[in-house]
């Protein structure tokens, strides 16, 4: 077969990034007066999610400084539902791959899967939230503000989906995912969001944006009462500055690994447009014939959740995959297809022969391939030879090296795509 050539090609996205993110946090939740609320010695939660964060340990660890200067006694909880294997133990090691550990952080990690229910929405649904977040005299809803995976609507995924699903454990999770299917997520979200704000103890939201080179955008401290409200206003903000493919039309997309610290499905839905789900599919400007993903990330434990929304994959990736861990995920989030495993392949190059033999009469040297090293790092990527016309006319897009042929190791797999923009920096 005969494969095409590839441009090394780097996109320039919104830069706008935190430069003290401890110094912001604190500032942050002094403008609200928090200590004319919190009163020495009292207990304050923080939540803590599963995905991959930029900063999160720095984050926490600034706003635990900043509680503790008031006399507070601060402690973080886990707050992702279902993912660590909806265990007690999974959860705190998930944290810790992000170095969010008390001896970073300066605050004890309360690990559990029990959860009190608090109230119920006014469908009757009801609200669950963490046994030790529940019996804490202040709550701190600390979560990244950005466009959900499943559905489109003014409120997403952030601080109203942390409390409504989030700090619901898997009981509260999985309840919610199957009251969705008849009163939609973004009903159930906000319905129980609303409630955990009425019945819980919650002092504020800290809310961050990525801009679309995974880095810290912006940090904001919400009172109660602004929270939602403000909250839709920083999902436009997210809209704007997430990362984007360079190309809508793509013969073949290659993504150099998938993972729970990339995405909540593994793949970003919002930036490849695949996505596959029982609630229905929204619209989505880019459309790929063919996607293969190679690997898994380390960071994901085994969680291979929307391996589903690939068509190809390697032998590599499935032999990493925790089947309890990722069965367990997509069970709760009535996500089954997103745990199909597609056709599998001993290299990289066996399944790019596959794909692009499956693309159409469009010569395999001739076809457009994108290659990225993941969903959350798309500023520099590969693009095959057909796209060489439209290079030229982006003023976006910034030409690195190339034309090279595509070429595979000794075993028959591609070089990693090493990328040098994005890097998140601070978070150990």
């Amino acid at each position: 077969m005969n494969y095409p050539q590839l441009y090394r090609v780097r996109q320039k996205f919104d830069r706008t990034v935190v430069q003290d993110i401890p110094g912001t946090v604190k500032g942050e939740l002094k403008k609200l007066s928090l200590d004319k609320r919190i009163k020495p010695g009292q207990r304050v939660a923080l939540t803590a999610g599963s995905r991959g964060v930029a900063n999160i340990a720095v984050i926490l660890k600034a706003a635990v400084e900043y509680l503790k200067s008031l006399g507070a006694r601060p402690f973080i909880f886990p707050g992702m539902g279902s993912h660590g294997g909806a265990t007690a133990e999974g959860q705190a090691d998930l944290l810790a791959h992000y170095n969010v550990t008390e001896a970073f952080t300066g605050a004890p990690v309360l690990s559990s899967m029990e959860v009190v229910e608090i109230s119920k929405t006014e469908d009757g649904v009801p609200v669950f939230i963490d046994r030790n977040a529940a019996q804490a005299d202040g709550i701190i809803v600390v979560n990244r503000i950005k466009p959900h995976t499943k559905f489109k609507a003014p409120i997403e995924s952030g601080l109203m989906k942390m409390m409504a699903i989030g700090m619901g454990k898997q009981k509260g999770a999985e309840y919610y995912h199957k009251a969705a299917i008849q009163y939609t997520f973004p009903k159930i979200i906000v319905d129980a969001g609303r409630e955990v704000l009425k019945k819980a103890p919650v002092l504020c939201g800290l809310g961050m944006l990525e801009n679309g080179y995974d880095e810290t955008a912006q940090i904001v401290a919400l009172k109660p009462e602004e929270l939602e409200r403000k909250e839709r206003e920083l999902l436009e903000m997210a809209k704007r500055m997430m990362p984007k493919l360079p190309f809508n039309e793509i013969d073949l997309l290659i993504v150099d690994e998938m993972g729970k610290d990339i995405s909540g499905v593994g793949i970003d839905p919002n930036v490849t447009g695949r996505n596959r789900d029982l609630i229905g599919v929204f619209p989505h400007p880019t459309d790929i014939k063919r996607l293969f993903v190679r690997d898994l990330t380390a960071n994901s434990n085994g969680n291979a959740t929307g391996i589903g929304l690939a068509d190809l994959t390697t032998k590599r990736l499935v032999d990493k995959i925790n089947y309890q861990a990722t069965y367990m995920n997509c069970i709760t989030g009535i996500s089954l297809e997103k745990a199909a495993v597609p056709m599998f392949f001993e290299t990289d190059q066996q399944a790019i022969q596959v794909a692009l033999g499956s693309i159409g009469l469009t010569p395999p040297e001739k076809s457009k391939i994108v290659r990225i090293k993941n969903t959350l790092h798309v500023d520099e990527v590969e693009v095959s030879a057909a796209y060489a016309g439209e290079l030229k006319k982006r003023a976006d897009l910034e030409i690195l090296e190339g034309s090279k042929p595509m070429s595979f190791d000794s075993q028959g797999n591609l070089a990693p795509l090493v990328v040098h923009g994005g890097q998140r920096k601070g978070d150990f």
